[in-house]
């Protein structure tokens, strides 16, 4: 049985994670395709205010930004991504705001944002799903009236049904990436093991993702007073027909506050 830290989340997004996935987190021409996909699945304005919630070092945002919008706020936990992030914006001149926060609880103006955005699987990762609960509750708090929420899933049907125990991938020449997967009846834990060549044991780590089918999405939300629920599953944006664990097949799923 894999054993996971309750707070693993704290540091597992560091330089290793942008080595392990390269392949989703440094490829520009998913990126471009994602943030094709929020601007149409959110009908983005270019004067709305955007919140980017667990948005890393902000490549969607970036993105977003190079095609005109203004007003975007990017939230994550990890100063590491945080600071690569706005070391990013700034190289291309991008007017783009970068914080250092807990998502339950962002200290950020209610009511201010037109739309949110939780890409990649990032929502999800608290072992209490009351943790989880309060994300979203914290969502409600930030739209505006009519504001938009969108999260980007990893779709629980699929899982329980193609979910492979064990994978690899050589994530560059160097780097072999290794993860043992487990399923429990909400969850996913990983152990992953990445290795290099000249170095050695490079991480031996551990996680954990909630899963969500239609109905246990739907009934969170609504927990939230979220409302308005579209979902749309078995969405693929890579192009190539591989095992990418969480981010496989995707479950889009919108909501408004009303």
């Amino acid at each position: 049985m894999i054993q996971v830290r309750e707070d693993w989340w704290k540091d597992f997004f560091n330089d290793i994670y942008l080595v392990t996935d390269a392949r989703s987190v440094s490829d520009d021409e998913l990126t471009r395709r994602e943030a094709d996909m929020l601007e149409a699945v959110l009908k983005l304005d270019k004067p709305d205010k955007i919140l980017d919630m667990c948005g890393g070092s902000g490549r969607h945002s970036i993105e977003l930004a190079r095609r005109g919008y203004k007003d975007i706020t990017v939230l994550d936990y990890s100063d590491f991504l945080i600071d690569m992030g706005k070391s990013l914006a700034k190289k291309e001149k991008l007017k783009i705001d970068f914080v250092c926060r807990d998502a339950r609880s962002t200290d950020l103006k209610e009511n201010s944002y037109s739309a949110i955005f939780i890409m990649a699987n990032s929502f999800g990762y608290f072992l209490e799903e009351e943790d989880n609960l309060r994300i979203l509750k914290e969502c409600h708090r930030l739209l505006e009236d009519g504001g938009r929420l969108l999260l980007d899933l990893t779709d629980a049907d699929y899982m329980r049904r193609h979910l492979k125990p064990f994978s690899r991938h050589k994530a560059d020449e160097d780097t072999t990436v290794c993860r043992f997967r487990e399923l429990t009846p909400d969850s996913i834990k990983a152990r992953e093991l990445v290795v290099s060549k000249k170095r050695g044991l490079l991480r031996d780590g551990r996680y954990c993702e909630r899963i969500y089918d239609e109905e246990g999405i739907e009934s969170l939300l609504a927990n939230a007073r979220l409302s308005d629920i579209s979902i749309n599953k078995g969405l693929s944006l890579h192009q190539k027909r591989k095992d990418y664990g969480f981010l496989t097949s995707r479950m889009i799923v919108t909501s408004r506050k009303r």
